[in-house]
C-alpha cells in the first residue's frame, strides 16, 4: 500500500511575498471632558470682569472738587463735584459770583444740595468751603484809550499818533464776559475842542457789556531826549537821542525836533532831558592858542601863512589871529578844521564848508 499523500502537489515558495496589512480609517478622538469644562469657565470669566470692570468705574466716590473757576452765571454738579454722573453733572446747583469777583462756598451746603438732588454721599476731604473765581475778560485803560482815539480820528479828524488820552479817576476796567471777544468801541462820543473833553460809552458786541468814561485829550509833539547823560564837552552820539512823544504843554517851546548827532554838550545833561536849543552845539574847529592856516582869496590871488588863533571857535565863528610872520592880529572866519580865511572872500568860504559836511 502506498503511502498517504504521495501524489500530491507540492507546496509554492512563499518567501518573495509582502504581506498585506488592512488599514482602518482615522477616527476623531474626544476631547476630555475637564479640558472642555476649563474653557468654558475661563470664558464666563471673562465675562464677568466686563460686566463689573464699568460699574465699578461708574461707582467711583463723587469727591468735592478744590478751588474752581466759573465761566458761566451758573455752577454746576459738575463744576464743583468729581465723579458725578453723567446725567446730573449739568445740574445747576448755586449762581456763579459776579464778574471778576471772588467768592465762598460752604462745604456743607454742597453735600446737602447734591443729597436733595438724590444722590450719593460726597466726600469733602476735609475741606470745610471752598472758593470760586467768576472768570472774565478785562478791557483797562490801555484798550479803552485805543478805542477813544479811534474814534476821535475819525469823527473829528485828529490825528491819533499824537493824541494821548487822559481818563479821569482811577483807571477804569470794562469787565465783560468771555465770550465777547470782540473789539472794543468808543459809541455816543462828545468832544469840545476848547477844553479838550471827551466823553463816550465803551462797548463790547452789541452793548452786551458797556462802560461809560471821560477824560482829556491831550495833543502830543516829538521831542529829542538824551538816552544817557552827558558831561560838558561830550560828543553827541547818534545811539544818545531818541524821539520821544510827549504833552505839548509840558515841553519847552525851544525843544529840539530833529536829531543833530555829532554836536558837543555845552552843559551837564542828565539822562531823559529834553533838548533845548544851546544844549548842544557844533564842535570847536579851532581852539585857542592852536597853529593854523591863514587864506586869503581874491580875483587872481590865493594866499596862505601861518597863524595863532587867540580865539577858541566853530564853524562861522570870528576869531583873530596873530600873523607868525609880520606879528600882526588879524580878523578871520572860520571856514574848517585849523583854517581861517581872512578878505573878501571870507564869507564865501564860510557858506562852502557849511555846504559841505566832509569839512567838519
Amino acid at each position: 500500500m502506498s503511502a498517504p499523500f504521495a501524489d500530491a502537489d507540492p507546496l509554492p515558495d512563499l518567501s518573495d511575498l509582502t504581506p498585506m496589512v488592512r488599514r482602518l480609517p482615522a477616527r476623531a478622538v474626544p476631547m476630555r471632558l475637564s479640558i472642555v469644562l476649563r474653557a468654558i469657565f475661563s470664558v464666563l470669566a471673562l465675562g464677568a470682569i466686563g460686566m463689573f470692570a464699568s460699574p465699578a468705574r461708574a461707582e467711583a466716590p463723587m469727591r468735592l472738587r478744590g478751588d474752581v473757576t466759573a465761566r458761566g452765571d451758573v455752577l454746576t454738579l459738575g463744576d464743583l463735584v468729581e465723579n458725578a454722573p453723567d446725567s446730573a453733572r449739568a445740574r445747576p446747583l448755586f449762581r456763579a459770583p459776579a464778574l471778576g469777583a471772588t467768592g465762598t462756598i460752604q462745604a456743607r451746603r454742597i453735600v446737602e444740595a447734591v443729597a436733595a438732588a438724590g444722590l450719593g454721599p460726597v466726600e469733602t476731604g476735609g475741606r470745610g468751603q471752598i472758593s470760586v473765581l467768576r472768570a472774565a475778560r478785562r478791557v483797562a485803560a490801555p484798550e479803552i484809550e485805543a478805542a477813544l482815539k479811534r474814534s476821535l480820528e475819525t469823527t473829528f479828524a485828529i490825528d491819533a499818533k499824537l493824541l494821548a488820552i487822559r481818563l479821569d479817576g482811577e483807571a477804569p476796567v470794562l469787565l465783560a464776559p468771555l465770550d465777547l471777544d470782540g473789539q472794543a468801541t468808543a459809541l455816543d462820543v462828545s468832544y469840545d475842542p476848547r477844553t479838550r473833553r471827551v466823553a463816550a460809552l465803551i462797548s463790547l458786541g452789541e452793548r452786551q457789556a458797556s462802560l461809560r468814561v471821560s477824560g482829556v485829550a491831550v495833543e502830543l509833539r516829538e521831542v529829542v531826549v538824551l538816552n544817557r547823560a552827558l558831561a560838558r564837552g561830550d560828543r553827541v552820539a547818534e545811539a544818545d537821542l531818541a524821539l520821544e512823544r510827549r504833552p505839548r504843554e509840558g515841553t519847552p517851546p525851544d525843544a529840539l525836533t530833529v536829531p543833530s548827532p555829532g554836536e558837543v554838550a555845552q552843559r551837564s545833561l542828565s539822562a531823559g532831558t529834553v533838548l533845548r536849543a544851546g544844549d548842544t552845539a557844533p564842535p570847536e574847529l579851532v581852539a585857542r592858542g592852536e597853529m593854523v592856516t591863514l587864506v586869503y582869496d581874491a580875483p587872481g590871488i590865493s594866499l596862505s601863512m601861518r597863524g595863532i588863533s587867540n580865539d577858541a571857535g566853530r564853524l562861522g565863528a570870528t576869531v583873530s589871529v596873530l600873523n607868525a610872520t609880520s606879528k600882526k592880529v588879524v580878523q578871520g572866519t572860520v571856514v574848517g578844521p585849523a583854517r581861517v580865511a581872512v578878505g573878501p572872500a571870507a564869507p564865501q568860504r564860510q557858506a562852502s564848508a557849511a555846504a559841505n559836511p566832509m569839512i567838519r
